[in-house]
């Protein structure tokens, strides 16, 4: 099967853009992971941030990264301001979406189905208020399944009848771009994805590090 460049899918996309900006409600993970997106996609659309996010683990850790979402929007310049559109926390959605899938690991079917709730919601909404596109910042980490993201977000656009924007903003040194973002504006960078189960796994292999250094 032919690998799809998801970049050059949205290079093509941009390019082909009127002078009149479109609407884009934008999942957005962490203020770190939009940094880049947002300085990038803000040149081209009139941008929302849609932070749903019921995955994160605990309650204070959800706040913490929704704080410094806020604080990322109000200090980045943008043509058009940004907007922001918080979500519910309903954590139990996330625990029903991937159950039996606990013990999948990071990486695996657990990721899947979590990009596919959250994306979901993201293009609900979007379709609910009349954005002309939706798509997601998970694509920047080099830790996301761009594939999967993708391929998630096109069955979603033909469910719906929105327009997804493809994307795999690490390419062009986007993942590069967000951690330099990051350190200008002094962002919080998490030490783990987000749900109970990535934090699990993340302090297991610090254990087996400092077991190891010992």
């Amino acid at each position: 099967m032919e690998k799809i460049n998801y970049q050059k899918k949205l290079e093509a996309i941009l390019n082909g853009l009127g002078a009149e900006r479109p609407s884009l409600l934008l999942h957005s993970c962490c203020g770190p992971c939009s940094s880049y997106v947002l300085e990038y996609l803000s040149r081209y659309f009139a941008v929302t941030v849609f932070y749903y996010n019921p995955n994160i683990d605990p309650k204070a850790e959800y706040d913490h990264r929704l704080e410094e979402q806020k604080r990322l929007i109000a200090l980045l310049p943008a043509p058009i301001k940004i907007g922001l559109l918080e979500g519910s926390y309903e954590p139990d959605v996330f625990t029903q979406a991937v159950r039996s899938l606990e013990r999948t690991g990071e990486g695996g079917e657990r990721c899947r189905r979590c990009y596919e709730f959250r994306l979901r919601r993201t293009a609900e909404t979007a379709k609910h208020r009349n954005f002309d596109y939706f798509t997601t910042t998970l694509s920047v980490s080099p830790y996301k399944n761009a594939v999967w993201i993708n391929e998630i977000g096109l069955e979603l656009e033909q469910e719906f009848g929105i327009k997804f924007l493809p994307s795999d903003f690490k390419k062009r040194g986007g993942y590069q771009r967000s951690i330099e973002l990051s350190k200008q504006y002094d962002l919080y960078r998490q030490h783990y994805c987000g749900c109970v189960y990535s934090r699990r796994e993340a302090e297991s292999r610090e254990k087996r590090r400092d077991a190891d250094v010992k």
